[in-house]
């Protein structure tokens, strides 16, 4: 049996990890500031985390939802009070796509309706709710198609104001839009859909998938702009690698049996896993460390006159690609063993651990000195 090859693959393959850096099968080192598409959190195989998940491994690996486990109700507890959302309640899933699924399921339940508004060049999954409401036709089969979706370009308040009406059972968007580029809402907007959606009786979930749990400085973007949704979603950094995704859900919203069901999610190890990810945040203090670093990186970047400018927030960082330097990313690799992201059609993608620190990504801004102006660092 062979896979089936639907990834683009880069011509490596990690063996290693430690911090920022990974080592792949041939022994070369690189620093990474992609991070997986921003899963890993606090850093490749943080000892913290390992010897947590060894210890639960000698405990007991899984059990259904069909029983109690303490582990849920201490990760929703200490999930709350981190991001400041203590009085929410928590849904466990596998992942930020079955997340969005869910969240998109609730807010149907409780509305009673199913129109959902969604943004240009949004990404927020590829299951069939998901993936519907991704702005992507290339991956949107004739299966996911009938779901009735509006999307909307992002910060246009006209024709937000044109898509919503009483029929609407949601409006989500992303934190930060981060497939699209790093793309962030101006905070009027999604205040201005805050009261839409207050008025029209739908509910606001906001995509936290890639932009939350600390990447931006603050646990959720949206805290940077305002505004309290009626359901989060996350994943991504949750686990640093561990799968694991949330619903994180206003206490107006009321459950009952069998509203919603997964049988991993929540799982004995993903909570330990997810646990150990929150101690070290606050332990080390990686939102500090996020927004402080990233403040820095931007500054960097943005004086290299980037087409477009320098577009993020904290450690969620993006810049379009100059034309005459379209290899940039795979001469970062090659040339500097620096890993990084990307963006369709050509635009960097910073998603580093939020423990990079200032000389790793000095090692970075080096690079780019040298990649950008190779003559004048001759």
């Amino acid at each position: 049996m062979n896979l089936f090859n639907v990834y683009s693959l880069l011509p490596f393959e990690p063996v290693k990890g430690e911090g920022s850096w990974i080592w792949d099968s041939a022994g070369n080192k690189y620093l990474d500031l992609y991070g997986g598409h921003a899963v890993i959190s606090i850093g490749h195989q943080h000892r913290y985390q390992v010897q947590a998940l060894k210890e639960q491994l000698d405990k007991l690996t899984f059990y259904s939802n069909s029983v109690q486990n303490h582990l849920q109700e201490k990760l929703a507890e200490k999930l709350g009070k981190v991001s400041g959302y203590d009085t929410y309640n928590l849904f466990l899933t596998n992942s930020g796509a079955e997340s969005n699924e869910n969240a998109l399921k609730l807010a149907s339940f409780v509305t009673g309706r199913k129109k959902i508004i969604s943004f240009k060049k949004s990404f927020h999954g590829r299951t069939s709710g998901a993936v519907a409401i991704t702005d992507n036709p290339k991956i949107n089969s004739p299966f996911n198609q009938d779901h009735e979706v509006v999307f909307v370009p992002l910060n246009d308040m006209e024709a937000f104001d044109s898509a919503i009406d009483s029929q609407t059972a949601a409006v989500i968007i992303e934190g930060i839009q981060g497939v699209a580029g790093i793309h962030v809402p101006k905070s009027s907007f999604l205040q201005h859909i805050e009261r839409k959606c207050k008025e029209n009786g739908a509910l606001l979930i906001l995509d936290e998938v890639q932009s939350g749990y600390g990447r931006t400085g603050k646990f959720f973007a949206h805290q940077f702009l305002g505004v309290q949704p009626d359901i989060i979603t996350t994943a991504k950094g949750m686990g640093n690698g561990f799968p694991i995704g949330g619903v994180l859900i206003h206490p107006d919203i009321k459950p009952w049996p069998g509203m919603l069901g997964t049988t991993f999610g929540g799982s004995h190890l993903a909570c330990v896993a997810a646990l150990a990810v929150l101690d070290v945040i606050e332990r080390q203090n990686l939102m500090l460390n996020a927004q402080t670093i990233g403040h820095y990186l931007m500054e960097q970047l943005t004086a290299m006159n980037f087409p477009g400018g320098v577009r993020g927030m904290g450690l969620m960082i993006g810049f379009d690609v100059p034309e005459d330097k379209p290899n940039l990313r795979n001469e970062l690799i090659s040339k500097h063993k620096i890993l990084t992201g990307e963006a369709k059609p050509n635009v960097i993608r910073l998603l580093p651990s939020l423990a990079l620190s200032k000389q790793e990504a000095d090692i970075f801004l080096q690079a780019m000195v040298q990649q950008l102006n190779p003559v004048a660092v001759a």
